[in-house]
C-alpha cells in the first residue's frame, strides 16, 4: 500500500514538476527563487555599482590630472569636501579612492560578474530545473543587495566614506579617533563587507552542488563546458577563502567597538598612549590577503571561464587542449592559495620566507601562461566570427597576457620591495585584473543578452563600446608603467610639491583625459543595454550557432527552463567545423549515431553510451507509468 502510494506521489509529481502557480509580482521578479531572474538582479546591481565606482575615480583622475583646477562647480554635489580655495579636500580624496577599489573589487567584479553568470548558465548548461536551492539563492542577491545599501549609505555620512584604502590596514582602520575616514563610514564598510560575505558563500554553496548533484543524464564532468569548471573553480575559492576576511572584518570591529587589542599595540594618537598592548597590524595582513589573492581568481576565473566558450563559438573551431585548460584552472585554485605573501613583502619578512613566497607566485604563470596558449591555438586559423563579444574576448587575452607579464616581474621580492608603492602595481592589477575582468564580464553580457532578454544588442555600437574601450584602457595604463619605474608613487593627493614627480604631471593630464573617453564609452554600453533590453531586435533561437544546452531551452523559459523533458548530453559541448558533419556546429543533445559523421575511433564507444542513456532514460518512463 505504501508503495503504491509512493508511486503515485511521484507519477504526480513528475505530471506536475513543470506546472506553476501564477505569482505576483514581487514573488516573480523581486523575491524570486529562479536563477535566470536573480542572474539579472545581480547584472544590472553591477552596472549600477560599476557606474558609482567608474564616476568616484573620475572626481580622483580630475584631482591628480588637474591638481590646480577649482572644483567649485562640484560643491553642490560634494558639498564640504570641496575647500575654501575650491580643491578637493585631502581625506575625501582618500576615501574616494577607498571606495572606487572596493566597488570595483567586490560589488562589480565578484558579484557582478560571479553572481550573474554563475546562477544564469549553471542550471542551463548541466541541464538542471534550477539552483539546488532556489531560497538561498535568492536569500544570497538580498545579503548582497542590503550590503549594497550600507555600502551606499555610507558615501552620505557627515565625517564621510570609509578613508583607509580598499584593504583598510589597520591602525588607521582601528582607530576611529585617527581620522574622519576611520569613523562611522568605516564601521559601515565592515558591517557591508559582513553581509557581502555571507552573500558569496550561500551562493558559493549554492553554485558546488548544483554542479555535481543536478548535472542531466549524461553530463559526465568530461562533457562540463569551461563556463561550468571555472565558476565550479571560483566558489570553491570563494567557499575558503571568504570566511577568513570575514574573520579579519570581524577582529577589526572588535578593535574599533570593544577595546580588544587584535591588531593594535604601543599606539599613540596625538601624543596619548593608547592601553592596547600584544596585537599586531601584520596579522590583519595575513588575514585580508589571504582572501585578497584569491579574490583575483574569484574575478578572473569566471571571465576566463566565458572567454574560453565565446572564442571557441566564433572561432569555429574545437576548443584547444580542454583537459589542459580544465588542468589549468585546477592548478591556478590550488597555488591561489599559497602565495598570499607576496602582498607583504615590504612588511620585514624573512629573506628566505620572501623567497619561498617568489618561487610559489612565479609557478603560478605557468597554469595562467597553459591558458593563453589554448585561447591563442584556437584562434590560430580559425574561421572567426568578428562579434563584440568575441572582441572583448580577445581583449582579455591581451590584458592577460601583457598584465601577466608585468606580475613577473613583481612576484620577484627584490623589485617588488623598489615598485610596491608605486603607479606600477596599480598599472598591474588594473591591467591583469580589472580590466581582463571587466572585458570577460562585457563578452558574457554581449553573447547571453539574447538569451537572458530574447532580444539582440545593437552590434554597430558594441564595436564602437569595444574600440574606444579596449584603446581607452592602454592609453591609461601603460602609461603608468613608465612612471611607476620612475618612482613615482600611489596614493599621493597632489604631486605638485616636489620636482622630481610634478615633472609628470603632463602624463598625468593625459591618463585623466583618456580615462574620462573611456568612461564615456560605458554611458554609450548602457545606452545600448537598456534600450535593446526592451526595443531590440527580437533574438532567434541560436543566434551564435553554439552547442551547449541552454540554446536549446525555449526563447524565453519559465521557471523550469525547458517545458518538458531535459535534454540529455550526449557529446562534450566544442563539436565545431566536425569533419563530415552538415553544419559547422553539434549540439549537445545531438547523438553521435544521428549525425553522418567521419568513422572517429571512438564513435562506436559513444554510440554504445547513447543507448545506455536512452535505456535509462525508458527505465525511468517505465517506472513512472507503472
Amino acid at each position: 500500500m505504501a508503495t503504491a502510494e509512493l508511486t503515485h506521489e511521484v507519477q504526480v509529481h513528475e505530471e506536475h514538476e513543470h506546472e506553476h502557480h501564477e505569482l505576483g509580482f514581487i514573488r516573480k521578479y523581486v523575491f524570486s527563487e529562479d536563477h535566470k531572474t536573480i542572474a539579472k538582479q545581480y547584472l544590472i546591481s553591477g552596472i549600477l555599482w560599476a557606474f558609482i565606482g567608474g564616476l568616484l575615480s573620475m572626481l580622483f583622475r580630475l584631482q591628480l590630472g588637474f591638481p590646480n583646477m577649482k572644483l567649485e562647480w562640484l560643491r553642490p554635489l560634494l558639498g564640504g569636501w570641496i575647500e575654501e580655495g575650491g580643491k578637493l579636500d585631502p581625506q575625501f580624496y582618500l576615501a574616494l579612492v577607498t571606495m572606487h577599489g572596493t566597488i570595483m573589487v567586490f560589488f562589480v567584479l565578484t558579484a557582478g560578474l560571479s553572481g550573474t553568470f554563475s546562477n544564469f548558465l549553471i542550471p542551463l548548461q548541466v541541464g538542471a530545473r534550477d539552483m539546488a536551492s532556489g531560497f538561498l539563492n535568492m536569500l544570497s542577491y538580498w545579503f548582497f543587495f542590503v550590503s549594497s545599501v550600507i555600502m551606499f549609505g555610507s558615501l552620505f555620512v557627515e565625517t564621510g566614506p570609509a578613508g583607509g584604502g580598499w584593504v583598510v590596514y589597520p591602525p588607521l582602520s582601528a582607530l576611529p579617533q585617527a581620522a574622519d575616514g576611520s569613523k562611522l563610514g568605516l564601521t559601515l564598510w565592515l558591517v557591508s563587507m559582513a553581509l557581502f560575505i555571507v552573500s558569496q558563500l550561500l551562493g558559493g554553496i549554492n553554485y558546488v552542488t548544483t554542479i555535481i548533484n543536478l548535472r542531466t543524464r549524461g553530463m559526465s564532468f568530461t562533457k562540463l563546458p569551461l563556463t561550468i569548471w571555472a565558476f565550479m573553480f571560483t566558489a570553491i575559492l570563494g567557499i575558503l577563502s571568504f570566511p577568513v576576511l570575514f574573520s579579519a572584518v570581524l577582529l577589526l570591529f572588535f578593535d574599533r567597538t570593544f577595546g580588544t587589542s587584535f591588531y593594535l599595540s604601543e599606539i599613540y594618537v596625538n601624543g596619548e598612549a593608547l592601553p592596547n598592548v600584544g596585537g599586531s597590524a601584520i596579522l590583519y595582513q595575513h588575514l585580508f590577503w589571504f582572501l585578497g589573492h584569491p579574490e583575483v581568481y574569484i574575478v578572473l576565473l569566471p571571465a576566463l571561464g566565458i572567454t574560453s566558450e565565446v572564442i571557441a563559438t566564433n572561432a569555429r573551431k574545437p576548443i584547444f587542449g580542454y583537459r589542459a585548460m580544465i588542468g589549468s584552472l585546477m592548478g591556478i585554485t590550488l597555488l591561489a592559495f599559497i602565495v598570499w605573501a607576496h602582498h607583504m613583502f615590504v612588511t620585514g619578512m624573512n629573506p628566505f620566507l620572501g623567497s619561498v613566497f617568489m618561487f610559489l607566485t612565479l609557478i603560478i604563470a605557468v597554469p595562467s601562461a597553459v591558458k593563453a596558449f589554448n585561447y591563442i591555438t584556437t584562434l590560430w586559423r580559425g574561421n572567426i566570427v568578428f562579434t563584440p563579444a568575441m572582441l572583448f574576448s580577445i581583449g582579455l587575452v591581451s590584458f592577460f597576457i601583457s598584465g601577466g607579464l608585468t606580475g613577473i616581474i613583481l612576484g620577484n621580492s627584490a623589485l617588488d620591495i623598489q615598485l610596491h608603492d608605486t603607479y606600477f602595481v596599480v598599472a598591474h592589477f588594473h591591467l591583469v585584473m580589472g580590466s581582463a575582468s571587466f572585458f570577460g564580464l562585457m563578452a558574457g553580457v554581449y553573447h547571453w543578452f539574447p538569451k537572458m532578454f530574447g532580444r539582440m544588442m545593437d552590434e554597430k555600437l558594441g564595436y564602437v563600446h569595444f574600440w574606444i574601450t579596449f584603446v581607452g584602457i592602454y592609453l591609461i595604463f601603460f602609461p603608468m608603467h613608465y612612471i611607476g619605474i620612475a618612482g613615482f608613487p600611489r596614493r599621493y593627493y597632489s604631486f605638485t610639491a616636489y620636482d622630481a614627480t610634478n615633472s609628470f604631471g603632463d602624463m598625468n593630464m593625459f591618463i585623466s583625459v583618456a580615462a574620462m573617453i573611456t568612461f564615456g564609452a560605458q554611458i554609450l554600453f548602457a545606452w545600448n543595454f537598456f534600450y535593446s533590453m526592451f526595443r531590440g531586435r527580437k533574438a532567434p533561437q541560436n543566434p551564435w550557432h553554439s552547442n551547449t544546452l541552454e540554446w536549446t531551452a525555449p526563447i524565453h523559459p519559465e521557471h523550469g527552463n525547458w517545458p518538458g523533458e531535459i535534454p540529455p548530453a550526449y557529446r562534450w559541448p566544442y563539436d565545431y567545423s566536425k569533419p563530415g558533419a552538415k553544419e559547422d556546429f553539434i549540439p549537445q543533445n545531438v547523438p553521435y549515431s544521428a549525425t553522418p559523421e567521419s568513422n572517429l575511433p571512438h564513435e562506436n564507444e559513444q554510440i554504445a553510451m547513447e543507448k545506455e542513456i536512452e535505456g535509462m532514460i525508458d527505465s525511468q518512463n517505465e517506472t513512472y507509468k507503472h
